[in-house]
C-alpha cells in the first residue's frame, strides 16, 4: 500500500551501503546485501526445473482504492477471482457516506458487507495492513473482527518488539499474524528484521510479504523469500518495470517486469506455499483500470503453472495442515501423514490407502515417491474397479511398480507381473522420485524422473484377469521393513 510511498522516496534516496544482485544477476545500489548463504542458495537453484503448482489468486481492495468496497466486489467477481484482502478506511459504498471497511464498523455494516461479499461468491480471507496497537484491548478489537469477518489472516506491521501477546493471541483465536514489509524506512521493510522477531514463535506469526515494496528497496525477492521460508503466510505478488523508487519504476503485470516472476512461483512452490497469490496493484496511472493488468497476471500464472487444469487430491484442510480427507485405508497397516508437509509414509501391510471421493477413467496422475531403502516395495494402483472389501481388487486393476531391488516385470517402473520397463530410472533410496502416469482407454505410457519407461496397450496378463474402463486410485503399503513415502498426488482428468 502507498501509505509509506513518500518515506520510501527519502529512504532510497539516502542509502548507500554495499549493492546487491538484482534478479538478472546486475548491480543496484541499495542496502546491505542478505546472508551470503541465501544468496548462494538462490543462485544455485535450478527454478526452471520445478513443476509448479497451482496457487489461488486473491485481490487486495487497495488495488480499486479509488471505488467503493462494494464496487470492488463487484469488479473483482467480474474478473472470475474468488477471494478478497480489505484494508481498514476503504469507502464501504452501503449508501452511507461515512462509513468505511474497518475493524471499527457497526454490526449492521459487517453484516453488509458479509451478505455482499457472500452474494457475489467470494471469500474475505484478510484484512490490513492495519494498525494493531500495542494494547491486549487494542489487539483484541481487531481480531474480534476478523473472527466475526471470517477472516484468518491479518496484515499489520507490530510497533512492539515483544511478540508475547501476539502469540498468545494467535493462539486463542487461532488466526493468523503476517508481518507486512513497506519500504524503508518503515519497520519491516527489510526481510532480517521479520526474521529475527519470528525465531521461536508460534507459526500461526508469519510475513506477508510484498515483492514491490522489496524492489523499492533494491532487494531481490527471490532471495527474501528464500531467508523467510517456512513464514510466508501472504504474498502480495508484485512485478516492477525497474529495482528502486525511480520515476520509470511503476507497478505492471505479473511477468512483464524484472520481479522474476516465474521464478518467484517456482520458489513458492519449493516452499509448499499454502496461502494466495495477491495481487495489490499500485501503478497510480492505471488505478482506475487496473483490470487488463490483472487479467494479464493471472493468464501468466496460468502459463507458468506446470500443474493447471490438474486436482490435488491430498490436500490441505481450511486449518492449513494436511489431512487425508477423502481416503480410506483397506488391509493390514496404514499410512500415517505429516500435516505440516503432506507427507505419506507407510506403516506395515499389506494394505491400500484409496482415494475414494471419484473413480477415474482416462487420466493423468503424477506424484512424488521415496524410498527408505532399495528393498522398499511399493506400488499405484490404477482403476480399482470397486470400494476394495477383500484383496480380489489386486486381480482386477493394473499396479504400477515400486521395487528397486527387483527387475523384469516386478522392477520399478513395471505394471506388476504383466509388463516390464524398457529403462530403469529411479533415483537412490532417500531421494524423491517423480511418476507420471497416464491412462488413455487400454493405453498405459509411464514417465519415470522424465525417461519415459512404459508405454504399453494394456491386456490381461499375469496376476490380472480383467480390468476396469474406471476405478479408484490406490497407494500401497506393503510390509513394515522398508517405507515408502508419497507426496504431492496430483490428477488430471482426460476428456
Amino acid at each position: 500500500m502507498k501509505k509509506f510511498a513518500a518515506f520510501a522516496l527519502v529512504a532510497f534516496a539516502a542509502l548507500s551501503m554495499a549493492p546487491v544482485r538484482d534478479a538478472r544477476g546486475g548491480q543496484q545500489a541499495s542496502v546491505a546485501p542478505l546472508p551470503q548463504d541465501i544468496v548462494n542458495q538462490v543462485k544455485n537453484e535450478k527454478y526452471q526445473d520445478v513443476r509448479i503448482k497451482p496457487f489461488p489468486v486473491a485481490v487486495q481492495c487497495w488495488t480499486y482504492r479509488k471505488y467503493s468496497f462494494f464496487e470492488t466486489v463487484d469488479k473483482v467477481k467480474a474478473l472470475g477471482i474468488k477471494y478478497l484482502q480489505a484494508f481498514p478506511g476503504q469507502a464501504l459504498g452501503n449508501g452511507d457516506p461515512k462509513a468505511a471497511f474497518d475493524h471499527n464498523m457497526s454490526e449492521a455494516a459487517m453484516k453488509a458487507a458479509l451478505e455482499k461479499v457472500r452474494e457475489a461468491g467470494l471469500s474475505l480471507v484478510a484484512y490490513g495492513v492495519v494498525d494493531i496497537g500495542t494494547t491486549e484491548a487494542a489487539m483484541r478489537k481487531v481480531f474480534d473482527f476478523a473472527r466475526k469477518m471470517g477472516i484468518r489472516t491479518v496484515a499489520c506491521e507490530p510497533k512492539d518488539d515483544d511478540f508475547t501477546l501476539l502469540e498468545k493471541l494467535v493462539r486463542e483465536y487461532d488466526l493468523r499474524i503476517a508481518i507486512h514489509n513497506h519500504p524503508l524506512p518503515s519497520k519491516y521493510a527489510l526481510p532480517q528484521t521479520a526474521f529475527d522477531h519470528l525465531k521461536g514463535r508460534d507459526a500461526r506469526i508469519g510475513v506477508c510479504a510484498d515483492t514491490g515494496h522489496w524492489m523499492r528497496c533494491g532487494l531481490n525477492p527471490l532471495e527474501c523469500l528464500r531467508l523467510l521460508q517456512g513464514r510466508v503466510i501472504d504474498l502480495h505478488l508484485k512485478d516492477r518495470t525497474d529495482f528502486g523508487t525511480g520515476p520509470t519504476a511503476v507497478d505492471v503485470a505479473w511477468g512483464s517486469g524484472k520481479a522474476n516472476v516465474r521464478d518467484i512461483l517456482a520458489e513458492m512452490t519449493l516452499q509448499d506455499f499454502g496461502g494466495y497469490l495477491t495481487m495489490e496493484y499500485e501503478n497510480e496511472q492505471e488505478v482506475a483500470t487496473p483490470d487488463p493488468a490483472i487479467r494479464k497476471s493471472v493468464e501468466f500464472v496460468k502459463k507458468a503453472t506446470y500443474f493447471d487444469g490438474y486436482d490435488q487430491i491430498l490436500k490441505r484442510s481450511g486449518n492449513g495442515l494436511y489431512e487425508k480427507h477423502g481416503w480410506n485405508h483397506y488391509g493390514p497397516g496404514y499410512f500415517e501423514i505429516d500435516g505440516k508437509t503432506g507427507v505419506l509414509k507407510s506403516q506395515g501391510g499389506m494394505g491400500l490407502l484409496w482415494y475414494s471421493v471419484r473413480k477415474y477413467a482416462d487420466f493423468v496422475l503424477e506424484l512424488d515417491f521415496k524410498c527408505s531403502t532399495k528393498e522398499t516395495n511399493s506400488g499405484i494402483f490404477l482403476r480399482v474397479p470397486a470400494l476394495p472389501a477383500s484383496d480380489d481388487y489386486i486381480y482386477h486393476s493394473f499396479e504400477i511398480q515400486i521395487d528397486d531391488a527387483s527387475r523384469g516385470i516386478h522392477a520399478t517402473g513395471a505394471a506388476y507381473d504383466a509388463e516390464a520397463p524398457k529403462a530403469l530410472a529411479s533415483k537412490p533410496a532417500g531421494e524423491w522420485n517423480h511418476y507420471k502416469i497416464t491412462c488413455r482407454g487400454k493405453r498405459i505410457q509411464i514417465e519415470l524422473n522424465g525417461v519415459a519407461v512404459l508405454d504399453w496397450t494394456a491386456e490381461p496378463r499375469g496376476k490380472v484377469k480383467n480390468f476396469a474402463a474406471e476405478g479408484y486410485i490406490g497407494l500401497q503399503n506393503h510390509d513394515s521393513r522398508s517405507p515408502v513415502y508419497f507426496k504431492d498426488i496430483f490428477v488430471k482428468e482426460l476428456k
